[in-house]
């Protein structure tokens, strides 16, 4: 089937070009089609054509964390986000620090660090699988 000795420069050629799309086509699709940051995440949820469209951002096994009832909410022409943020929380075995970075810049810019209430740490505990 594949016997290097019969194959050609053109088949060669081929089978590279294949190869390139379907890399290329991945890339693409990861790049340009899926959020990056905060602000790429909140473009992509207004700006969805319905909840279907909106619940494919969401993790596989996280689709109920993300209602119809939250996205007619961020969608709807009464409301308007009043900013854009970025968290990331950094969990240790006794503490949790809330960091806040820069939403859509090209590399992360650290806002503010602080230590996470208890209450704060314990309502995130509840997202965890």
């Amino acid at each position: 089937m594949w016997n290097s000795k019969k194959m050609t420069v053109k088949s060669w050629i081929s089978f590279l070009l294949m190869c390139f799309l379907i890399i290329g086509g991945f890339t693409y699709y990861v790049l340009f089609h899926t959020p990056k940051d905060s602000l790429e995440l909140y473009q992509g949820i207004s700006f969805a054509e319905d909840f279907n469209d909106a619940q494919k951002l969401m993790l596989d096994g996280y689709e109920g964390n993300f209602t119809e009832a939250d996205f007619d909410f961020i969608n709807s022409l009464e409301n308007s986000a009043n900013s854009v943020s970025q968290v990331t929380l950094f969990e240790y075995d006794d503490k949790t620090f809330v960091i806040m970075t820069s939403p859509g810049t090209d590399r992360l810019k650290v806002l503010k660090v602080e230590e996470a209430p208890e209450e704060i740490r314990d309502y995130f505990f509840e997202f965890l699988p």
